[in-house]
């Protein structure tokens, strides 16, 4: 055999390297492919197994002979197991009202769009919703099912934020588990008074309300420097909380105004909007004056940091233990500085009528006794 030679030529040293490159990106595209292809397939026995009522046709144990079935006749397959076929039918019947255009689905997506574009914008948004149910791995739709079960507004909520920001099954899991679908985008704001209509849109979908703090830690007492050293000390677990594109910039970051020297609690910047956000956290109950504060450092921030042409006016986010609604609304109204309001929590909370809902111990053993008597007897 021919003895091996190492060529040193650069050329030859960065072609090696883009085939490489090359290579794992065509493995990728692979991959994604035979993802798409299978979830096609899943999608079609789902709709098969709904459309012909097979359960009903050919009874209640369809499932089972149609399992043993298909394995007996793709013996290398193990994608037919009786739970899976069940999570294809489930699949279908989930997401099935969403990716047809049928006169519900339409009354949907007019009440957002312009009336001369109806026909084309809910054709985009129908492909759009394929394009990202068959993008998202099985795994994940497995969980998403168990989790958004009559409800695929919410489904398709999980499933595009997965694609959008690469969501492995545990993160995903995460944002379930934490009421993610329903706090999404609820800070109360005055974005669509005080920024562009596009920017306002943006802006408002990246809050939340309540923020979910648990990851702190924090289970006693605390003061607004524990909280803000927690949050800080977690930047990861924040970042993800606070949302898509957000990168840190400082925490009590200095700013000169005039011949005061002030301090921002937290300063970060939001890429995709392209604008410092400058979040004060409160301990307290909202109050005007935070408002007031926050809009000065809104300004202050507009005149120091932001570069014009480069930057989009900074924005305010006032994070606050706990807020009157209808006060927060007026304060929100008196300032012409973007802000938005919201509350945090730091665990979850059990609902307040819980007594009754869970058995007690001497619950449990009595209906134990009850059958052991009822048995005997």
């Amino acid at each position: 055999m021919g003895k091996s030679i190492s060529i040193l030529d650069n050329y030859y040293i960065q072609w090696i390297k883009e085939l490489s490159r090359r290579y794992h990106r065509s493995q990728i595209k692979a991959a994604v492919k035979v993802n798409e292809e299978m979830l096609r397939f899943y999608w079609e026995l789902g709709r098969d197994i709904t459309e012909m009522k097979a359960e009903s046709r050919w009874g209640s144990g369809f499932m089972k002979n149609l399992s043993k079935d298909l394995k007996d006749l793709n013996p290398d397959a193990t994608c037919f197991s009786q739970t899976n076929l069940l999570y294809m039918k489930n699949f279908y019947q989930l997401y099935q009202p969403c990716t047809e255009i049928t006169p519900q689905f339409e009354e949907q997506i007019t009440q957002q769009v312009v009336e001369q574009n109806q026909s084309l914008i809910t054709q985009q948004v129908v492909e759009q919703i394929q394009k990202d149910m068959f993008s998202v791995p099985w795994g994940h739709h497995i969980r998403i099912i168990d989790k958004c079960k009559d409800q695929p507004q919410k489904a398709l909520f999980f499933v595009h934020q997965t694609v959008v920001n690469g969501w492995s099954r545990n993160m995903l899991l995460n944002f379930l588990d934490t009421d993610l679908y329903e706090r999404q985008g609820k800070a109360l704001t005055n974005f669509t008074r005080t920024l562009s209509e596009e920017t306002s849109d943006l802006a408002q979908e990246l809050t939340k309300d309540p923020y979910n703090f648990a990851f702190t830690g924090i289970t006693g007492r605390y003061n607004e420097r524990l909280l803000k050293d927690s949050l800080l000390n977690n930047i990861t677990q924040f970042l993800v909380e606070l949302g898509t594109g957000f990168a840190y910039v400082g925490k009590e970051y200095r700013i000169q105004v005039g011949s005061t020297e002030n301090l921002i609690d937290l300063l970060f910047y939001n890429l995709n909007l392209s604008c410092y956000v400058v979040i004060e956290v409160k301990i307290g109950k909202f109050e005007f004056a935070d408002v007031g504060q926050l809009g000065g450092y809104i300004v202050a921030c507009n005149h120091t940091l932001r570069k014009e042409g480069r930057d989009n006016p900074t924005i305010g986010l006032l994070i606050c233990k706990e807020k009157d609604r209808i006060q927060a609304q007026y304060a929100l109204e008196s300032s012409s500085q973007p802000i938005g309001i919201s509350e945090y929590e730091l665990e979850k909370f059990y609902p307040e009528k819980i007594e009754g809902t869970i058995p007690t111990i001497k619950e449990i053993e009595a209906k134990l006794n009850e059958r052991e008597f009822n048995t005997k007897n």
